[in-house]
């Protein structure tokens, strides 16, 4: 298997003929999916998403894949093909096309629908190509065919790339659910096809590859929903992802079973589930569905409220709820339903919005203590079955942390492929496929893009750092006034202190220290304020470490009179 390693330069020319694959997200971690095909001097693009922020990452909205190694070609784009809906998939579309807004999207009718809504708030109109499983479509030397595969949410698809190089397919994000809501099967009579012509690089989801056996059915929620709905005596508020149209299908039906009404709450729940009613990928019972305004003139035991907040995101409807800071308020009795996953890295955010609920008398079900989600991604069974049907020749596992990635390289070795023909890349790690084999060539930058508010790029790693200080350890600004001429203290030290947990009397015992280390500078003839500031800064932090044993951020200001 081939490794990336962080002595990998640039990489060369593309060779004649080779297909060049350039993953700029997605790959050691679960989203902002991303990957750039190259042949002959042209792109195309699949997939490009966002990445929610964690803790270590305060104030910080969303995260992008790097766009620096392809932003002086975007000429060269033929295209952006989506393969489904959900945000780790999109998201970061509208940032894309704000730099080249011509560039055509393709994809399913629902995907093209939510890109759409979504770019209309960025007041980008894109030009759009709508295609089907079954479909070819040529995107300059790139001949696409798109293949129904199964997820959770309806319209996903896989891609086959075909270029004189070879053909390469992605699968997006897919499982083998045999007994789908809609009726649409991953599409494996396609894929043996594919398999028969030859399919030289396949690239996996890799997201439940350390997970045995098979993915139980989406329907196999249904009883337990009805068994929540039963034994529910008051309000039942559904926290769900608001692209899971199949999830919210058996909720509607769970409602309307049980004589509720539903009412959708947050603004991306009521537009995607509008969407999706609209195409018709939503069935919804006539009078069902209200506008939350009119829920006060409900009973509690006659009302289900949908609403975004699965993964504890802090500024989601059900965080909020939890944290008492918003309209609706959680009282005793009320049932909480989580229906989704949980995503890595959002553990403790997610059980502290659980905590918070339940203090306020909730009973919280969730994928803990009932079987309210099954995932949207393929198990290991799944994906042996995959690999023998496809038969490929080279391998390139996606869509995971680093765990994932290698336990779907072992699954691919177990069915006969080749070792050195098994590729674990990472982010901006560039493959090349050169006769037939591929082979890691190069890296290019990929690190995170911060969305904060409007700015996009402008926080860096040092700002993101020095935001966790002033979160954890509070700040202390230190004001001096010096004279030019002598050096000598003319005014302060004053002090202020925010969030250190130092009390203000305390500050009193480095006063002293301060004015000796200007003295000492003065003596040797230290007068420029940016290094009376550093022997202030010196000082402070000193102190503060040997007395509190912490490390707050300290603002010095020397000003010269």
């Amino acid at each position: 298997m081939s490794h990336p390693h962080p002595e990998l330069g640039a990489p060369p020319k593309l060779p004649k003929g080779g297909l060049r694959v350039t993953p700029l997200g997605g790959l050691g971690e679960i989203g902002r999916n991303m990957t750039v095909f190259e042949y002959d001097g042209r792109l195309l693009i699949v997939d490009c998403g966002v990445l929610f922020p964690e803790e270590e990452q305060p104030g910080v909205d969303l995260i992008l894949p790097d766009f620096s190694s392809i932003r002086d070609r975007l000429d060269d784009v033929e295209g952006i093909v989506l393969t489904h809906g959900h945000e780790d998939h999109i998201g970061g579309v509208p940032f894309l096309l704000r730099e080249k807004p011509d560039i055509p999207l393709i994809g399913s009718k629902l995907t093209l629908a939510l890109i759409e809504a979504k770019l209309q708030e960025h007041r980008i109109r894109p030009y759009t190509l709508e295609v089907a499983e079954g479909d070819r479509e040529r995107l300059g030397p790139f001949d696409c065919e798109f293949v129904a595969v199964n997820h959770s949410i309806p319209d996903a698809l896989a891609v086959a790339i075909r270029t004189p190089a070879g053909m390469a397919v992605h699968t997006g994000d897919f499982k083998m659910d045999q007994l789908p809501l809609d009726g649409r099967l991953t599409d494996l009579p396609a894929f043996a096809k594919l398999g028969e012509e030859g399919i030289d690089l396949l690239l996996v989801d890799s997201t439940n590859a350390e997970v045995p056996g098979f993915v139980p059915p989406e329907r196999d929620i249904s009883g337990v929903l009805r068994q929540v709905f039963a034994g529910a005596q008051k309000r039942i508020i559904v926290a769900s992802f608001a692209s899971h149209v199949h999830r919210i299908q058996q909720i509607l039906d769970a409602a309307h079973e049980y004589g509720r009404r539903v009412a959708f709450v947050g603004r991306s729940m009521v537009r995607n589930m509008g969407i999706a009613r609209d195409l018709g990928y939503l069935r919804v019972p006539a009078g069902l569905v209200v506008d939350v305004k009119t829920l006060d003139d409900l009973p509690d035991d006659e009302v289900v409220l949908v609403c975004t907040g699965s993964q504890g995101e802090p500024m989601a409807a059900l965080s909020r709820m939890a944290n008492r800071d918003h309209q609706i308020r959680i009282v005793r009795g009320d049932t909480v339903i989580l229906a989704s996953s949980l995503i890595p890295g959002n553990e403790n955010a997610v059980y502290r919005v659980i905590n918070g609920l339940t203090r306020w008398g909730a009973n919280v079900v969730h994928k803990g203590n009932a079987r309210v989600h099954v995932s949207g991604h393929a198990s290991a069974g799944e994906l042996l079955y995959f690999y023998n049907i496809c038969k490929p020749k080279n391998l390139m596992p996606v869509h995971g942390e680093w765990r994932h990635l290698r336990a779907n390289a072992e699954l691919g070795a177990l069915t006969g492929i080749p070792k050195n023909h098994i590729v674990i890349a990472e982010d901006g790690v560039v493959v090349d496929l050169v006769d037939g084999q591929a082979k890691i060539v190069g890296k290019v930058q990929a690190g995170y893009v911060y969305v904060d508010g409007l700015s996009v790029g402008d926080v860096t790693e040092a700002s993101l750092k020095d935001r966790r200080i002033l979160g954890d350890e509070g700040i202390i600004s230190v004001f001096v006034v010096v004279d030019s001429t002598t050096g000598k203290v003319v005014s302060g030290p004053q002090i202020q202190a925010r969030g250190s947990g130092i009390e203000d009397a305390a500050f009193n015992a480095v006063v002293p220290k301060i004015e000796e280390a200007i003295a000492r500078a003065a003596a040797d003839g230290v007068a420029e304020p940016h290094q009376l500031q550093q022997l202030v800064r010196r000082s402070v932090g000193k102190w503060v470490s040997d007395s509190y044993r912490r490390r707050p951020m300290i603002l010095p200001v020397v000003v010269e009179v």
